[in-house]
């Protein structure tokens, strides 16, 4: 069973209202790429990749005008992907939708969001992400409201072998200070947004802890704008939000190889899932995307892998593959093939 995670750069973008292709030649979201060129990089990866399933992070926009759904499906039948039935969960207004799309001839998977909805006025444990959550953020003895833009994608899959699996994809608050103007605005915004995001990954790991509580089989993936390390605003708080998903002190624990790397070799060259190019300036590469699986799984000997253009071999020998995926987005591919 092989399933991935794909962050892909403005996918949106490449669909008319109608959810069909604009194959041509205007430009894309990314950088200096057609639609075209994104496009047909994307075939190839998702052809090379043969997924059962994918959560496909920035996925095109669900609106009154729009369907996330009828674009993935136009997709996935343009390049005879087995992974061709697509679902979505809470929409949101970025235009950057959660879906999860999915062979059905080796699985059945429904939207199933866990928790019950709360508001300004009530609060509870680990409500529905679609709603909000209170966590003093700034010490000052008075809860903040934290939402996420972008909830997250509570699936429920049973295979074709009757066996049931939890998945919540994620797409979690970037910390970038967009719209600072000056040095000083951008040390507050920068902490201010790691104190949102870290609420928010307080907000999973207490859905995360009910999941093993019950002993699911659970895998938690997506895009958690963060790692450990990652940068020195990171300090002012102990730990990143991937530290917190993933468990910390006596909680049962998450497992994701990269993560563990990133951890317990701090001086070593990280695992990368990304990398983006500054004007003038050098690529910076970083370690975004996770596959966070439970013990249950961890233990049945699943296989990890990072498409990565340059450091999986088998991706840099093959030059098509090599060059579409630096093409399609500016996140990488994780993927994890599990004995089930």
């Amino acid at each position: 069973m092989r399933i991935g995670t794909y962050n892909v750069e403005w996918f949106d973008r490449l669909f008319d209202d109608a959810g069909r292709l604009v194959d041509d030649s205007s430009w894309s979201g990314r950088w200096n790429v057609t639609k075209a060129q994104q496009i047909q990089s994307l075939g190839v990866v998702f052809q090379a990749m043969d997924l059962d399933a994918v959560m496909i992070i920035e996925a095109p926009d669900t609106s009154p005008h729009r369907s996330s759904v009828t674009a993935l499906e136009s997709f996935a039948a343009t390049f005879a992907l087995r992974a061709r039935r697509a679902i979505i969960g809470f929409d949101n207004d970025t235009q950057q939708e959660i879906a999860f799309l999915y062979d059905p001839d080796m699985m059945d998977a429904r939207h199933d969001p866990i928790g019950e909805p709360s508001s300004k006025k009530t609060h509870i444990a680990a409500p529905r992400f679609d709603s909000i959550f209170r966590l003093d953020l700034d010490v000052d003895a008075t809860p903040d409201v934290v939402t996420w833009s972008k909830p997250p994608l509570e699936i429920a899959v049973t295979l074709s072998t009757g066996k049931i699996l939890r998945l919540i994809g994620v797409h979690a608050k970037s910390k970038a200070p967009h719209g600072a103007r000056n040095p000083a605005q951008v040390t507050r915004m920068s902490i201010e947004n790691r104190r949102k995001q870290l609420a928010q990954c307080v907000w999973l790991r207490q859905r995360v802890d009910g999941h093993l509580a019950a002993g699911d089989d659970l895998i938690v993936l997506g895009d958690f704008n963060d790692g450990p390390g990652l940068d020195e605003y990171e300090k002012l708080f102990g730990r990143s939000g991937v530290e917190i998903v993933l468990g910390e002190g006596d909680a049962l624990r998450l497992f994701d190889p990269h993560a563990h790397i990133a951890l317990c070799q701090r001086l070593a060259a990280a695992p990368s899932t990304a990398r983006f190019k500054h004007r003038d300036g050098p690529y910076l590469n970083a370690l975004l995307d996770y596959i966070m699986v439970s013990d249950s799984l961890h233990d049945i000997g699943p296989r990890w892998q990072i498409w990565h253009p340059f450091d999986h071999p088998a991706c840099y020998e093959n030059v098509p593959l090599r060059e579409a995926l630096l093409l399609a987005s500016d996140h990488f591919p994780v993927v994890i093939d599990l004995p089930l």
